[in-house]
């Protein structure tokens, strides 16, 4: 019996606004058949929380199938692969908020032990529902949908303690219902891959001690990490300091030969060479553009595939 090809999956990076506790994914760009020609599954850096407001069909989330309809709620941890597929010909309509739980736990002053926890709790599984099943939940995604479309005098604090209630529920929601909803697919074996990267990219590492971190041969890991992200090893370190150089660049003033070192490029030539690939135009190019900031990444390199 021929062996079942594996399937990639797409990573879709998304930065978060500079200063705001969410990404808002909202309007008329996001009235569409989804799925249309797209046969794989994707995972996010980020919690994603969506609305349906209408239209019908089918959000898988890793083997399992629901469907959608109108007033909708789906909350897809971190790394849990997942794609929504509209029926054919039918156009939905869907919005989406982007939450870091960890940055907005360490803003109100949560300790390191109570965020693993409370993430842990959070990350454990996904859920979709009807809002109906929980009004709480329905009410603060609309509030942030509300602040951020008008964006009115003092809305990112308003969002900031309209996103810290919101994480509270979605903790007590999988408590509760601890039961009901698919739990995350450990077999997803990158997720460490992906954690060791985001915390030791600057540092000077080798590709078997992600590999180590993984419980994996090196070969072993080179190859999966490939099949699953359609990238190397290589190319995704690359990716994530690259992606850290554009922060400091709209942060700082720093020279680019400091920020080349403090996101993990040996040489300023290698930080340029991958720079201009992935982005590309240069780091001092970047810099000049009157409109340069973390958002832009988004037209850029976002995924291990084109992303939205």
């Amino acid at each position: 019996m021929a062996k079942k090809k594996r399937q990639s999956a797409e990573f879709r990076f998304y930065e978060m606004p500079q200063n705001e506790p969410v990404l808002a994914l909202m309007g008329e760009k996001w009235i569409q058949e989804y799925g249309k020609d797209i046969n794989n599954q994707h995972f996010h850096n980020l919690l994603e929380i969506g609305y349906c407001h209408y239209g019908e069909g089918d959000l898988h989330i890793e083997d399992s199938s629901y469907r959608f309809s109108e007033d909708m709620i789906a909350c897809i941890p971190p790394n849990v692969l997942h794609v929504t597929k509209s029926d054919t010909d039918v156009k939905a309509f869907w919005e989406y908020i982007y939450i870091d739980p960890e940055k907005v736990l360490k803003r109100f002053g949560k300790s390191g032990q109570e965020i693993k926890s409370l993430t842990d709790m959070i990350n454990q599984k996904s859920f979709f529902i009807k809002s109906e099943e929980n009004p709480i939940i329905k009410t603060l995604v609309g509030a942030i949908f509300k602040e951020m479309q008008y964006k009115e005098k003092y809305y990112t604090e308003c969002i900031w303690g309209i996103v810290y209630s919101l994480i509270f529920e979605i903790v007590r929601f999988n408590g509760i219902n601890s039961e009901m909803f698919p739990v995350r697919n450990t077999g997803l074996q990158l997720e460490k891959a992906i954690a060791f990267v985001e915390k030791n990219f600057a540092n000077d590492f080798k590709i078997i001690d992600i590999a180590n971190e993984c419980h994996m041969s090196e070969t072993h890991f080179r190859r999966i990490f490939q099949e699953k992200m359609n990238m190397t090893p290589v190319e995704y370190i690359n990716f994530v300091r690259v992606k850290k150089a554009c922060e400091l660049i709209d942060k700082t003033d720093i020279s680019m030969e400091d920020i080349a070192q403090r996101v993990g490029f040996v040489t300023p030539s290698t930080f340029n060479r991958n720079f201009r690939r992935i982005i590309g135009t240069s780091p001092y190019q970047w810099k000049k553009r009157p409109d340069n900031h973390e958002g832009k990444l988004l037209e850029y390199k976002i995924s291990a595939l084109k992303g939205w």
